[in-house]
């Protein structure tokens, strides 16, 4: 069962990672675009991976791409999930 959770956290995390990456690459794309506009990733996606495991990994690509650094929303919500995520793993190990 552990090895089940670590491997989802990694996935979910390098998810998280990625797809703060790819959203950063898609809007510096769509600022040189009159037409034909990359779709975004909607916020909505980028919390929701964080929230469900992805937090350290979502941290990270707001960190190394500089993307929603800037916005409250992130600014605030992810770091407290990460501190939230990890209180959960110690709780869970200390058990």
């Amino acid at each position: 069962m552990t090895r089940i959770i670590l491997a989802y956290l990694a996935v979910i995390n390098l998810a998280a990672f990625f797809a703060f990456g790819v959203d950063k690459h898609r809007a510096e794309k769509n600022r040189d675009r009159k037409k034909n506009k990359l779709r975004r990733i909607p916020e909505r996606t980028l919390l929701r991976l964080a929230l469900v495991g992805g937090s350290v990994g979502a941290y990270a690509g707001m960190q190394v791409f500089r993307h929603k650094t800037q916005h409250r929303k992130f600014s605030l919500s992810v770091p407290l999930m990460v501190v939230a995520h990890l209180a959960l793993a110690f709780w869970i190990i200390m058990k």
